[in-house]
């Protein structure tokens, strides 16, 4: 049986939620926007009316004033945006329980199983997009492909409130002349690369040798490949399916810039009491940290190391990650961003090789300090205890971002 797989859009989602909270809104150019007081100045999302004025993700509040001067500036409410995406997913699991998101305001739907109930894919997608905008009050653009990479083309050719059907007949015709950056997957350094080989299109793409790409980019090459040519065998996952955790990390831009190691140690030992809480609850531990900083020049780098010993502790992740900062981290401008992620994740407890020459009674009166922090915090709240060098102005904005990072799924041919 061919396979059914659409990949449904809500447009604008921010924007759009926003407008639906606040009738006002409608027909006006808006963005949801960060806090300029916290450094986070930038568009996060805008509406059809700002995009067509020009409006950018990712640009400055300023520059998007100077395209659309009477843009409305509105601050973001996550909580309404998960919420929406929770409505979302329960519609598409009316039709399939193989729902697989793509962040907040995507998923990919298979819905091969489905079609002797609720007909063809594109019925499917026509009833989805009906509902969704009477019973959610959100539009949505839908793709309906044989296979996930050419869902997600066709939902992003026909925006908003749209539908677009990519099919083993006509896939060349619609796909090929594509440019190669409209496919997921090719970011902009791919793109230099893939250029400079005379690859514009993903028709170019999908003729080149397999090898030669390989030569290039690796088996992401190979990956390329098969997408341009229609051979995305990745399976929708089940509702029901968990990929396990390959890292758990915070990043954030300061309120003021940092000026010595003192005051970067502060900010992330605060980060390190997050991502050690997530690490606990995930019953999880860190066998290495990575650090990722940002000058005032805007310039970034992220510095990794391997742990003594696989540990939960905030403190020790703080530690290790100070290390690897104060020998990687040349002070030539001050720090405007920071992140602390554990990464080469191990099960809580399992066996490992001990360091002979690792202070174990240091080692353990830092986990056991770090245990009864996490215990005092959880029943009290995390402003109940700390340590007395982050009472102060540290540099933290109220809200710290929180990611946890998945292994990315290519297919196993």
């Amino acid at each position: 049986m061919k396979r059914v797989i659409l990949h449904s859009d809500m447009n604008a989602c921010y924007a759009s939620i926003e407008t639906k909270l606040n009738p006002h809104l409608k027909g006006v150019p808006i963005a949801v926007v960060g806090n300029p007081q916290n450094r986070h100045g930038i568009i996060l999302a805008k509406s059809e009316e700002a995009k067509r004025m020009g409006v950018k993700t990712g640009e400055a509040i300023w520059q998007a004033q100077a395209k659309c001067p009477g843009i409305r500036l509105v601050p973001p409410h996550y909580e309404e945006y998960l919420k929406h995406s929770k409505m979302a997913r329960n519609l598409y699991y009316e039709y399939t329980n193989q729902v697989e998101p793509f962040g907040l305001d995507e998923c990919y739907l298979d819905v091969t199983g489905s079609t002797h109930l609720f007909g063809g894919g594109e019925n499917i997608a026509k009833e989805i997009r009906k509902r969704m905008k009477e019973e959610i009050g959100i539009s949505v653009s839908i793709g309906v492909s044989f296979c996930k990479i050419f869902a997600k083309l066709g939902s992003d050719m026909k925006k908003p409130d749209a539908i677009t059907i990519i099919s083993e007949d006509n896939f060349k015709e619609k796909v090929w002349p594509l440019e190669i950056r409209e496919m997921v997957g090719i970011g902009r350094a791919t793109e230099g690369k893939l250029n400079k080989i005379g690859i514009f299109t993903l028709g170019d793409l999908a003729h080149a040798p397999a090898e030669t790409l390989k030569s290039i980019l690796g088996i992401n090459g190979v990956y390329l490949w098969q997408y341009a040519n229609g051979l995305d065998i990745r399976p929708v996952v089940d509702r029901d399916h968990t990929e396990p955790i390959k890292s758990i990390g915070n990043s954030l831009t300061c309120k003021h810039d940092l000026n010595n190691n003192e005051e970067v140690f502060n900010v992330m030992q605060e980060l390190a009491f997050s991502v050690s809480r997530r690490l606990r609850e995930a019953k999880l531990e860190a066998c290495g940290v990575e650090v990722f900083v940002r000058n005032s020049e805007l310039q970034s780098w992220n510095f990794s190391s391997s742990m003594e010993m696989a540990s939960q502790s905030s403190i020790i992740l703080v530690k290790n990650a100070i290390e690897i900062f104060k020998e990687k981290y040349n002070w030539s401008f001050p720090v405007r961003a920071v992140g602390v992620r554990a990464i080469n994740l191990c099960n809580e407890g399992s066996a490992k090789q001990m360091d002979v020459f690792l202070n174990h009674e240091s080692f353990k009166k830092s986990e056991d300090i770090d245990t009864t922090l996490y215990n005092i915090r959880k029943k009290y709240g995390k402003e109940s205890i700390t340590f007395a060098a982050l009472k102060g102005d540290i540099g933290l904005p109220r809200d710290i971002t929180e990611v946890v990072t998945l292994p990315t799924r290519h297919f196993n041919m």
